[in-house]
């Protein structure tokens, strides 16, 4: 016991081993004699043990009684033994108790173990176990003192039972969809670039089809639904619109019987419904396939948006045919279009041979005369007569159809259905009218949705070139309207655009454009060194040799009084001139590109009343600025120039007028078209961007020079300031060929 005594561990063993041995006799005695202890020796041994207060731990599993401490204890026993003076194969101290009956040792099997309620922590093995599940214990000392020193050795932590498998969420897909969804799965994920050869509509898909868990959206249960219906006949009616339907082509749903097939399916009517949004709202080509001089803002439609619309529309025809250009006059052009092709909804109608019909109105020595024929029902429907539909009567309604359709086919107007008008209302004569009418909608396609600002009660100017007309718009209504002069053909066209106009210019002074500069007025100089002189020109060579050649404001300016600036890449405006004659004439292209404005003082007027509709501006109060001083009339809100290019048109009378293709737009369009590139045509095509260069040059004797070599110099102002008064305007797209210099 010294030992124990200097030896603090061994002292604790000790006292383990005692208490260790009070527990065993205890428990022995109590399950021997079956009954409860009462004997004052009994109540010592128990009160001198502590009782583990119940924990709030999980209760205790298999892997917590299957440790291996046999080596352990059995070395912590000979240590013991040692120290008592015994041999660990001897006999034990005996306790003072009277000696119990043989112990028992008590196997404890996993299943109590785990079913014992951690609230109610026994206090050792042996005391946690139930009387009934005892076996007869062996009388090995070594394995009986392992069994009671269990309690002492450190409990490892219980082991970490297995992560449960991810619960994979159900499926909102019905049952009888769910095969196709799956297909979908595998197309979209592996094979959507067979479909979708455009970026963003195969990320379009792909989180359309992924939310909704693959489910097809135009079938369910291998059944069309409603809106796979109403796609159907907007792409099958897509003729009506001047699109082609064979771009379009649909899936046969029908002989879709399979999952694979279904799934194929779907994704083929998707595609076609990404062309078709796609090419009704910014066109079948792109405007830079036709010309460098158009430029136009782009729309480009979201197939996402796409996909939301039409699949969650009460409508989804009327959703997809959204995508159309909403303005009126696109309208208009769309139902003449039916009108030329002989057909409502319906398919073409044929007008047979027979003997002429004529209508004679009632005179004063003859009653009117009526012919009636079994041809008239369809020749009503063929030009469009609702009234009276199946009336058989060659009336003076019908005539009056007739003789306006001679009359746009370019024959005689007689009223009279002869033989030749038969043939015109039935041979594809007719098709070079719808195929300028086809062109024209195409290029309707091009132009903003939004033509005006809402701000200024959708305000806008429109210009249509070959009918050399300009237009002023508020509110739905045409609030005046003008003519105008638009550049030649060739070279000088004036270019497509839409532009916001800012502000206007009284007095102008006119920068000479470089092109006009080099390609005629320094040719002219050395032909008559005094010609810019006597032309009131002004000539200025700068430092690094350029030449610049201007014009004082006035009454002989060739802008005239006015200008109307809204700064654009080709350099063209609205303009005065003081060559009032051509206006006079019935063709007007005689400008190197600019507008010349008709009524100058009326135009500034009427826009600077929409701007500034306090300001209560006239056309005389315009005239009374004019002088020798450049006056500039800012637009609180800018407004927006279209400039247009409209062949064939719906006038105010609701006729339907053809106009000269001046520019060769229309022809280049249809062999564009005819040639076939299908969707390459709306790749851009880059052009040069157009050169305003002033290269150094050598001035004939007898020249002029206003400066006299002191100029401006390259760190004056550049052209762009010098034309419009405002900062350089933005650099154009990257590629534009240097064809097209406009100016006057």
């Amino acid at each position: 016991m010294r030992d124990c005594l200097n030896h603090r561990a061994g002292f604790d063993r000790v006292l383990m081993t005692v208490a260790a041995t009070f527990l065993t006799v205890s428990a022995s005695s109590a399950l021997a004699q079956d009954q409860a202890r009462s004997s004052a020796a009994e109540l010592a041994i128990e009160a001198a043990i502590p009782r583990p207060e119940p924990a709030n731990v999980p209760p205790p599993t298999a892997a917590d009684i299957k440790l291996d401490t046999t080596a352990t204890v059995q070395d912590n026993a000979k240590e013991l033994g040692k120290e008592l003076g015994k041999e660990p194969g001897k006999e034990p101290v005996k306790a003072d108790a009277a000696p119990a009956p043989a112990a028992e040792k008590v196997e404890t099997k996993p299943a109590d173990v785990a079913t014992t309620p951690a609230s109610e922590a026994p206090k050792s093995e042996t005391a946690k176990t139930e009387p009934a599940q005892t076996e007869p214990a062996k009388t090995d000392p070594a394995k009986a003192d392992t069994a009671t020193a269990t309690p002492a050795v450190p409990v490892a932590p219980a082991a970490a039972a297995p992560a449960p498998e991810p619960v994979k969420a159900a499926s909102n897909v019905p049952a009888a969809d769910q095969p196709v969804a799956d297909k979908l799965k595998d197309l979209i994920g592996a094979k959507a670039s067979r479909h979708f050869d455009r970026k963003n509509e195969r990320a379009a898909i792909e989180k359309f089809y992924g939310a909704r868990d693959f489910a097809p959206v135009w079938t369910q249960g291998g059944s069309l639904t409603a809106a796979a219906k109403g796609v159907i006949a907007r792409l099958k009616d897509a003729a009506s619109e001047g699109l082609n339907p064979a771009d379009y082509p649909l899936p046969d749903f029908a002989a879709a019987t399979t999952p694979d097939a279904l799934a194929d399916a779907e994704l083929k009517l998707t595609a076609s419904m990404f062309d078709y949004a796609r090419q009704a709202q910014s066109g079948r080509m792109h405007w830079s396939q036709v010309s460098a001089d158009i430029l136009y803002p782009e729309h480009p439609v979201d197939p996402s948006e796409v996909l939301a619309k039409v699949t969650t529309a009460a409508d989804a025809s009327a959703a997809l045919d959204s995508y159309n250009p909403p303005q009126k006059l696109y309208k208009e052009l769309k139902a003449k279009l039916a009108e030329l092709r002989g057909q409502g909804n319906g398919a073409a109608i044929e007008i047979t041979d027979g003997p002429a019909l004529k209508y004679t109105p009632a005179g004063k020595k003859q009653a009117e005369i009526v012919v009636d024929d079994p041809r008239v029902p369809q020749l009503r429907a063929k030009l469009g007569i609702v009234e009276n539909a199946s009336d058989t009567r060659y009336d003076a309604t019908v005539a009056e159809a007739v003789r306006k359709f001679q009359n746009g086919a370019e024959m005689k107007p007689t009223g009279i259905l002869d033989d030749k008008t038969v043939k015109a209302l039935n041979t594809p004569k007719r098709d070079k009218q719808i195929d300028v009418v086809l062109v024209n909608m195409e290029r309707w396609r091009w132009l903003p949705r939004d033509l005006g600002v809402p701000a200024l009660g959708d305000a806008y100017v429109i210009l249509n070139i070959p009918d050399y007309t300009l237009k002023v718009m508020q509110h739905g209504q045409q609030v005046w309207t003008t003519r105008v002069v638009t550049g030649k053909p060739g070279q000088h066209a004036t270019p497509l655009l839409t532009e916001t106009m800012k502000y206007i210019t009284v007095n102008p002074t006119w920068n000479v454009p470089p092109s006009i500069v080099y390609n005629e007025y320094l040719p002219a100089l050395q032909q008559d060194p005094t010609v810019l002189q006597r032309m009131g020109l002004k000539l200025e060579q700068n430092r690094d040799g350029s030449v610049h050649i201007s014009q004082p404001p006035g009454e002989a300016n060739a802008l005239g009084r006015v200008r109307f600036n809204f700064p654009n890449k080709f350099l063209v405006y609205q303009h005065d001139t003081p060559d009032k004659n051509l206006f006079a004439k019935e063709d007007r292209a005689f400008s190197h590109g600019c507008m010349r404005v008709q009524y100058p003082d009326q135009y500034a007027s009427v826009l600077l009343n929409i701007t500034m509709p306090n300001e209560k501006y006239t056309p005389e109060r315009v005239r009374s600025m004019y002088g020798k001083s450049e006056i500039d009339l800012k637009f609180p809100t800018p407004i927006p120039v279209n400039i247009t290019y409209q062949t064939a048109f719906v006038d105010d009378a609701g006729k339907l007028q053809f106009r000269k293709d001046v520019y060769g737009r229309d022809a280049t369009m249809l062999n564009i078209l005819r040639n076939g590139r299908g969707k390459d045509l709306e790749n851009v095509v880059a052009h040069s961007q157009p050169s305003y260069s002033r290269p150094a040059t050598t001035l004939p004797s007898g020249v002029a020079i206003a400066n006299n070599g002191g100029g401006f110099g390259s760190s004056g102002p550049n052209f762009f300031e010098r034309l419009f008064g405002a900062p350089t305007p933005p650099p154009a797209p990257v590629g534009r060929r240097p064809q097209r210099v406009f100016t006057r």
